[in-house]
């Protein structure tokens, strides 16, 4: 259904998608406090909002908190398959501009991306980056208004911070994703939950016993395979870093090159926002009934678009898996078309946790509303916000920590023993 407001699949569908979002708000306590705060300054009265991250019910929760701050919200998804239609139709209920399809294809989806920029935002909230990549190439005039944005993830802080060092980047961007309150636990604890959920919930197969291969092991490949091996699953890491790759010997996982992994491994998760990390020669190398999927950002860490050249057949075997049968004979299975599998087969990270992330995104657009950085150039995330968002969540769940006392701090601010 499209009209100049909104372009979504059916706005009838609104009802499941209020319960969602409804059941998502009752589990994010910071972002409740944060929605009654805004409510009463209104930090973003006669402001606009561009936002493009994964549209689910966690998403438009953190959207509604930035329209109860007085922002009118543009909002879409950052990523097709991971779009839920009867959320978007529940944000469209709500008053707010949204362009949104699950499953749209490339150009449909850049056109959404495109609709939302084009309401010239002063603000923008962006998930790998596309929004700003189309403001730098297609949309340069409409940089001028924009005071500032915050970037969710790794694959678009890469993105930025190339873009700053060839002096590229046009206004400033916060790096949420590098906030401790962020990676440490959204990456780590949020991508090794969801992606498993996504997983089981679409192949209904058993993880114990499997041999898992993860690939990267940064804050994402961390919390992979620490779920795996807590599933059951023996686990092998590859690595290009040798820092992280002693790290992952040091958990407790095998080390091997993908070369090798390939010929053992019974799953296969990319999480390294690289391209070619699963390429033909592994894939010819890898057990009949293999499956691989990406928890990384981008479809080009497994090289789907060879596998489906060199498949002598291929079809569905259920929502969800595509099963390639390559000449040597044996059946290779993709998840989710080698999208985000948390996303594109689940509901993403758990409420609790993207809580503190979008406590953070919010937080960071407050901070550019009131007090926009002048230099065009990635930011940290104040510790301020990091401080506050760690004691709020820490409150939320009744934990309680020490304080110094006046004597603790001058031994600690003394070089006297």
């Amino acid at each position: 259904m499209e009209n100049r407001r909104y372009r979504i699949l059916d706005e009838s569908l609104y009802p499941s998608g209020q319960d969602k979002i409804e059941w998502v708000r009752r589990n994010m306590k910071l972002l409740n406090g944060i929605e009654e705060q805004f409510r009463a300054e209104q930090p973003f009265r006669g402001m606009r909002i561009a936002l493009s991250v994964h549209l689910e019910a966690k998403t438009a929760y953190l959207c509604e908190v930035l329209k109860a701050g007085g922002a009118e919200m543009f909002v879409t998804g950052s990523n097709p398959l991971s779009t839920q239609d009867d959320v978007a139709a529940a944000l469209v209920k709500e008053g707010m501009s949204v362009f949104a399809v699950h499953g749209a294809s490339e150009q449909v989806y850049e056109e959404c991306l495109t609709d939302v920029l084009n309401s010239e935002p002063d603000l923008i909230i962006d998930d790998g980056g596309d929004l700003v990549y189309l403001l730098h190439t297609k949309l340069q005039h409409l940089i001028p208004k924009i005071r500032g944005g915050c970037e969710e993830t790794t694959t678009g802080i890469h993105r930025l911070l190339a873009m700053q060092k060839d002096g590229s980047l046009r206004f400033p961007m916060f790096d949420v994703n590098d906030a401790q309150c962020k990676h440490l636990f959204d990456n780590r604890y949020g991508t090794g939950q969801s992606v498993f959920d996504g997983i089981d919930r679409t192949t209904n197969l058993i993880v114990a016993g499997k041999t898992v291969v993860v690939a990267g092991y940064g804050w994402c490949g961390r919390g992979v395979a620490m779920r795996a091996k807590g599933l059951g699953a023996r686990v092998i890491v590859t690595e290009i870093d040798p820092v992280k790759a002693i790290e992952a010997v040091m958990d407790g996982f095998t080390v091997m090159r993908m070369a090798d992994a390939a010929k053992v491994g019974d799953v296969f998760i990319t999480v390294t926002g690289m391209r070619d990390v699963i390429t033909e020669d592994h894939m010819n190398q890898m057990k009949n009934g293999a499956i691989l999927c990406n928890a990384g950002h981008f479809d080009v860490e497994i090289d789907v678009a060879r596998l489906k050249r060199i498949a002598v057949e291929s079809r569905p075997m259920k929502p969800n898996i595509m099963g390639y049968r390559l000449d040597n004979g044996r059946w290779l299975y993709i998840l989710a078309d080698g999208r985000l599998v948390n996303l594109a087969s689940g509901d993403g990270h758990p409420a609790e946790i993207m809580d503190m992330s979008f406590a953070i995104q919010a937080l960071c657009a407050r901070e550019l509303a009131l007090r926009p950085p002048k230099e065009p150039r990635v930011y940290a995330v104040p510790d301020a916000i990091d401080a506050y968002v760690a004691h709020e969540k820490l409150k939320s769940i009744g934990a309680e920590i020490d304080v110094l006392s006046e004597i603790q701090k001058e031994y600690a601010n003394s070089w006297k023993v």
